[in-house]
């Protein structure tokens, strides 16, 4: 377990998750989010670590992370993710169509 999962280890998947040196605070509303951002900031202080102002993002409604985006609604892929597939012309010359069914 590396470093930061380990300072959040208590606070990992009731409202931090942490990728490496990146920390996501979530929150079911401003109240909670308040006390969520001063634990997690105070923890940091207490372990003496630190984080690069010009870096963060407060109080933001939906956050991309991970190649998903998060918000009140739920968890969705990134739709930039995705636009090439959705993008995609389909074949006019039968003979370029993959042939899916020997995968069944």
């Amino acid at each position: 377990m590396d470093l930061m999962n380990r300072i959040f280890k208590s606070y990992l998947d009731k409202f931090v998750v942490v990728f490496i040196d990146d920390i996501l605070i979530y929150s079911r509303n401003k109240e909670e989010h308040a006390e969520h951002l001063r634990i997690v900031l105070q923890t940091l202080r207490d372990k003496q670590l630190y984080a690069k102002f010009s870096k963060c993002e407060f109080w933001l409604n939906e956050v991309t992370f991970f190649r998903h985006v998060i918000s009140a609604d739920g968890i969705k892929v990134d739709p930039k993710k995705i636009q090439s597939i959705l993008d995609w012309k389909p074949q006019k010359i039968v003979s370029r169509v993959p042939e899916f069914s020997r995968f069944s």
